[in-house]
């Protein structure tokens, strides 16, 4: 079963992953060592001895990390943190490096200490799974036999008649393949599941990487072809380099049929509800009935996000010989399950999909390995006994007052606009009202008990814990909404909005520096975690979230004069992002990252607005020769201190919803009162006259 991408995540997308999240997540060491990590802070007197101080700084902001001698008005993040950037090397095990990374670690090492306790537990699932995980003793002495079965049944299926009960099986054991399939709310139904069905197939990230003419991607194609025949070289296979050359060229047809990603992040588009008879009369030549059976989804009608994708696929499913669909399921099998199998097809995996698409030299140590799969596992024992220990009731409190605050500014933002007929602003407010913030961790958790894990099977353990999660999902078609389940684990650094559920989601982990910090001056909080929140918030009002009404229903609500206003904000968006290019001819895609740099473009005026609210008429005091307002906007500076490998940059330019971090920190530029704090003159680059800046809330 695969899962639904959130509505929206902070953060960019896992290397490997379309869409969500908000790039390679870490966790906060030792206070001493974060602040040694994000730049070598330095910790000046500012309080009395006894007073608490900030991690970072000496109000909560790395001031060394900084480069003068650029001007803000060049480069805001080069000023903010340029000297952090040239000291600062990305560690061999990542695709790429900064502040979210320096938490992720600490949440790791935090994960770690957990399950190495857990292991003097037998009875202990968490423990269980995470000892089997390290154990590669084990699995090198077990070889292929676990697989092995696994492997038979898709090299004995004799006709095409059986690929729908063996995608299926596919699909439960949790192996990507011709199309994915997950069960969410009904976006036009809220209060009912629904399941959906979206385009697959692709062994690489995105459609460019298989038509794109550019010289990067072409050698990257030609990788990823010897990257399969040594995989069926090493599971014993013969005539590997032209079977490879088979499914490549497979997956090169079904390339030319994928949506782009533009067009696969809008709502309207992707609704498209229709019966199983409907979907078979569209897209002959696979079984989707006999597929959804396997699958366990007794289902009439289905949601298809890319309905002339799946045609194009099944069209192929028909045209191509059924030797070539088994060989692409067996290496993608082989792929999936390569951290527990012998250690030369986990080094293979690697080699690809970690050196030659992310640059990422090194793999991770294997007990950071084993804290992920236990934590993908057994998601939610991790996470109770995470929380436990490391997420105060005090820290849970305070990030609840900021939410309010900036929910309370968002209201009043809504008030002030120009642009909005009177009568939607009053809808407006009450999906305002209707808000769920949730903050730190769910207050339910997943039930484990039928799940069995197994001392000393390790791929045993991770096919039952991706059937545990796929028949979980299944069961949620009939059910009441789970308004309480999560998508993410509080030891992620992330934040979503969920548009169905009409909320917003942050958990514990990144309720940490240099997001928040109980210590620091509330301008660095509200211009880091602030802006998270506004970003979340605004995100429900953004080019798709603006689809769904207070109820979580995609429909229009918005008058046609609004609509067309923010469209006209959003277009000058686009192309002032279209302009600036990370890599030498690789551009920012604007339309692609619309939705995030709309919400970060609010996010950080409401969180602006919320600030000022809560000085109460007071000014800020000057710290360190700072402004309060110079505090807010090097805050939100401050949290996208990050550097790429640049297969790592390319493939987020390619894929990415979300602007590199650089770019990121430059949407300053459309606000005024970031003039009034820095004073950018107009031979400045980020300089915008009043006319350009781009204002939509």
């Amino acid at each position: 079963m695969r899962l639904p991408l959130l509505a929206t995540t902070f953060l960019a997308a896992p290397a490997l992953l379309a869409g969500c999240t908000c790039g390679e997540t870490p966790p906060p060491e030792a206070a001493a060592a974060q602040t040694a990590t994000v730049s070598q802070a330095a910790v000046g007197p500012v309080a009395p001895a006894d007073a608490p101080r900030p991690q970072l700084g000496t109000y909560g902001f790395d001031e060394a990390g900084m480069d003068k001698s650029i001007a803000a008005g060049d480069d805001f993040y080069g000023y903010a943190n340029g000297t952090w950037a040239k000291s600062t090397p990305i560690p061999a095990d990542k695709s790429n490096f900064g502040a979210f990374n320096v938490i992720d670690d600490l949440s790791k090492q935090r994960t770690q200490e957990i399950l190495e306790a857990a292991k003097a537990d037998p009875n202990s699932k968490i423990g269980t799974a995470y000892a089997t995980y390290l154990d590669t003793a084990a699995i090198e002495a077990k070889g292929l036999a676990p697989i092995q079965p696994w492997l038979d049944q898709i090299k004995g299926l004799k006709a095409k008649s059986g690929l729908a009960a063996l995608y299926a099986q596919a699909d439960r054991n949790g192996i990507g393949h011709l199309f994915g399939s997950y069960v969410g709310q009904d976006d036009k139904n809220p209060e009912i599941y629904a399941l959906s069905l979206g385009q697959g197939g692709l062994g690489m990230p995105d459609r460019d990487y298989y038509l794109s003419k550019d010289a990067k991607l072409a050698e990257t194609k030609a990788a990823y072809e010897k990257h399969l025949a040594n995989v069926l070289t090493l599971a014993g296979e013969s005539n590997a380099a032209a079977r490879a050359k088979a499914i490549v060229a497979f997956e090169t047809r079904i390339a030319q049929v994928h949506w782009t990603r533009v067009d696969s992040r809008d709502a309207n588009k992707t609704y498209n509800k229709m019966t199983v008879a409907q979907l078979t009369r569209r897209a002959p030549g696979f079984d989707f009935k006999g597929f959804f059976t396997g699958i366990g989804a007794n289902v009439d009608s289905v949601i298809v996000a890319q309905p002339s994708a799946l045609t194009g696929i099944a069209k192929q499913v028909q045209a191509t010989p059924l030797g070539v669909l088994k060989d692409q399921l067996l290496v993608r099998s082989l792929d999936n399950f390569a951290d527990v199998l012998p250690s030369s097809f986990d080094k293979e995996q690697f080699a690809f999909y970690g050196t030659t698409l992310s640059g990422t030299p090194e793999q991770q140590a294997r007990w950071k390995r084993a804290v992920e799969f236990t934590t993908g596992a057994v998601s939610d024992e991790v996470s109770k006994a995470y929380v436990a220990k490391y997420f105060p009731p005090a820290t849970k409190a305070a990030a609840d007052a900021l939410v309010k605050n900036v929910i309370a500014a968002m209201g009043r933002r809504i008030d002030k606009l120009d642009w909005m007929a009177p009568e939607t602003k009053v809808k407006a407010h009450a999906k305002l009202a209707a808000f769920t913030p949730k903050i730190g961790y769910p207050d339910q958790w997943h039930d484990y008990s039928n799940l069995q894990i197994t001392a000393g099977d390790a791929y045993g353990n991770n096919v039952r814990a991706n059937h545990w999660a796929h028949d979980d999902g299944i069961s949620k078609l009939g059910s009441p909404i789970r308004r309480w389940e999560w998508g993410m684990t509080p030891m992620e650094v992330n934040a979503y909005a969920n548009f169905g559920m009409v909320e917003i989601v942050f958990p514990a982990a990144i309720l940490q520096p240099p997001f928040f910090d109980p210590n620091a001056d509330p301008a660095v909080n509200y211009g880091g975690i602030g802006a998270v929140i506004g970003h979340e918030l605004s995100h429900h009002f953004d080019d798709q979230g603006a689809k769904y009404n207070a109820e979580g229903r995609l429909t229009d609500w918005w008058t046609p004069a609004d609509v067309a206003a923010f469209k006209k904000g959003t277009d000058a968006l686009v192309a002032q992002y279209d302009q600036y290019e990370p890599l030498p001819g690789l551009k920012v895609k604007g339309a692609l990252t619309l939705g995030e740099n709309v919400a970060d473009l609010a996010g950080l005026t409401v969180a602006y607005d919320a600030y000022k609210y809560s000085l109460n008429g007071e000014p800020a005091p000057v710290l360190d020769g700072t402004s309060g307002d110079q505090r807010f906007y090097l805050g939100w500076a401050q949290v996208w201190r990050r550097n790429y490998r640049e297969a790592n940059l390319r493939q987020r330019l390619l894929t990415d919803p979300h602007s590199p971090s650089e770019q990121r920190a430059w949407v300053v530029r459309n606000l005024d009162p970031w003039y009034a704090a820095f004073a950018p003159a107009p031979g400045n680059k980020l300089y915008l006259t009043p006319e350009r800046r781009v204002r939509i809330w």
